[in-house]
């Protein structure tokens, strides 16, 4: 309640009377347009940077673009027309989906599994946080040549390590079956981001439901698909999106370990659909088709993404379903 005070005519005394609750109205604006001025940055960095660069993109497709004369010819829906007959549009696509069905449901579990761990971890926690994390801090350069060495078919410490047991390791960056496994294994380094998602779904898990889990004989296993992963569905259904998106958009990794140079062994194995629109935009120049391929990528993932979302409602819980 506001109160206003009045001085009266009579007695020069002081009254307080109240004006009624403060009505919002004014408050609202005023707030609206703090916010607004609050995240005004990032506004104009989406409008420009984000949507006006899609805007100009979706036009480059429809045309021809010469960057060095800056000339833009228009090419109608040719670009389009040229994706259904490069054939390694359809052979990089096909890579690039056999590496996300590989690597995302990987990259789940062994993210679930390092946070279990460190979820049950009571002494120098943020120790043992710290230490896991580090490998997402590591420039993709600098895991590239540490992985160049250990996936070495000759002296990598990986055969080396097999070796010891009597098994004859692959060529893991010759070998067009093993090319796109150990870029995989690369991807699992940088596993960390994700497993710090779980690691915060997790501890927000209430420990009663374990406690009469345990009452009702409930063993560890039973207490994990029964307790935690409903829990966490929500995280999960998260990180599989978003490593969905991701997967499709691997360009550092298959770069680095096979196109920084000329003398690729395995160029079908290894050619991504990022790495084949980097190809064509930066080295042969055709900004239009290359803009006709992201364009392409982009309504894939959105029909992806579509699909999880359904699937996905019907076996996340939220806290406020009953």
């Amino acid at each position: 309640m506001a109160l206003t005070t009045v001085r009266s005519s009579a007695g020069g005394k002081r009254r307080e009377e109240s004006a009624g609750p403060l009505t919002p109205k004014r408050y609202d604006r005023r707030e609206a347009i703090a916010g607004y001025l609050f995240i005004s940055p990032w506004i104009i960095g989406f409008l420009i940077f984000t949507l006006g660069t899609m805007i100009y993109s979706l036009a480059i497709s429809f045309s021809h673009l010469n960057l060095a004369t800056n000339l833009m010819r228009p090419a109608g829906t040719s670009n389009y027309q040229r994706l259904l007959e490069d054939p390694k549009i359809a052979a990089s696509l096909g890579n690039t989906l056999f590496y996300a069905v590989l690597a995302v449901p990987l990259e789940i579990c062994f993210a679930l599994f390092l946070a279990s761990l460190l979820n049950r971890v009571r002494r120098g926690a943020g120790f043992f946080r710290t230490v896991y994390y580090l490998p997402k801090m590591t420039p993709a350069v600098a895991t590239a040549a540490i992985f160049l060495l250990l996936l070495n078919g000759n002296t990598g410490a990986i055969n080396q390590f097999l070796r010891f047991f009597g098994i004859a390791g692959p060529q893991w960056l010759v070998d067009p079956a093993w090319v796109k496994p150990s870029i995989v294994m690369m991807t699992l380094w940088g596993v960390s981001g994700t497993m710090v998602i779980f690691l915060a779904a997790l501890k927000n898990v209430p420990r009663e439901l374990y406690e009469v889990a345990s009452l009702d004989g409930a063993g560890p296993v039973r207490q994990f698909f029964s307790i935690t992963v409903p829990m966490i569905s929500g995280a999960i259904f998260f990180n599989v999106i978003i490593l969905t998106i991701a997967a499709f958009q691997v360009f550092d990794q298959a770069y680095l370990l096979f196109w920084r140079d000329t003398s690729n062994a395995s160029p079908e194995a290894s050619l991504f659909y990022a790495v084949y629109l980097f190809q064509q935009a930066f080295q042969q120049f055709n900004f239009g088709f290359a803009a006709a391929m992201a364009w392409l990528l982009f309504v894939i993932l959105m029909i992806l993404t579509a699909i999880q979302v359904k699937v996905g409602n019907r076996f996340v819980y939220y806290e406020g379903d009953r």
